[in-house]
């Protein structure tokens, strides 16, 4: 069974195209445009082990936010279509991650329900050309459009990189381990017996 998915988003401000793989190993081809984000999109698929390949183009003449906010949608919706109806898999994964001097910690349950919550306060206004708070907006945007709780906090930190690279690298980490099919699973992972 493919767990696959492919997305088209088109707006006045942007056409996205991504395609997700959650049985992937973890290759990625990723051309949004803004440098920062396309490193971070890398991570979420290297430490996810996911195949991720997304084709933007966005009004980056105004700024990055709808770029951004536009793929992370995408991935959000990609994610929740290949995933189905949720049959077999872990439901649940988290991940601490160090960089260096920063630690993070993302906490995922893929129960159907979005409610993000996300504490990560970065000291510089922009990372490279990336607002830094987008950083939110981005994990705010999967969860909701992906279906499922996201808790992410930076625990503590100096370098603004380090924290958004850790959180990202964090993200791939709880989702490929709440993506996992468990072989001893019947149905969803629910004592409702839905999701």
């Amino acid at each position: 069974m493919s767990r696959s998915a492919s997305i088209t988003r088109e707006t006045k401000e942007t056409q996205i195209a991504l395609t997700l793989d959650l049985d992937g190993t973890g290759q990625a081809d990723i051309t949004p445009g803004v440098g920062f984000y396309d490193h971070m999109l890398h991570h979420i698929a290297h430490h996810g082990l996911f195949d991720l390949t997304v084709q933007a183009e966005g009004d980056l003449h105004i700024d990055a936010h709808h770029t951004v906010e536009d793929v992370a949608i995408g991935f959000g919706q990609a994610l929740s279509q290949a995933l189905g109806d949720r049959s077999g898999i872990t439901r649940m994964g988290h991940a601490y991650v160090a960089m260096d001097e920063a630690l993070a910690r993302v906490v995922v349950d893929l129960s159907g329900r979005p409610f993000p919550v996300v504490q990560a306060p970065f000291t510089a206004p922009m990372l490279g050309t990336m607002p830094s708070a987008l950083v939110q907006h981005v994990f705010e945007s999967i969860a909701l459009n992906g279906g499922f709780n996201l808790h992410a906090a930076v625990l503590y930190g100096r370098d603004d990189h380090h924290k958004a690279e850790a959180l990202f690298k964090a993200l791939g980490r709880a989702l490929d381990a709440a993506t996992r099919i468990d072989s001893r699973r019947q149905g969803v992972p629910s004592t409702k017996g839905t999701l």
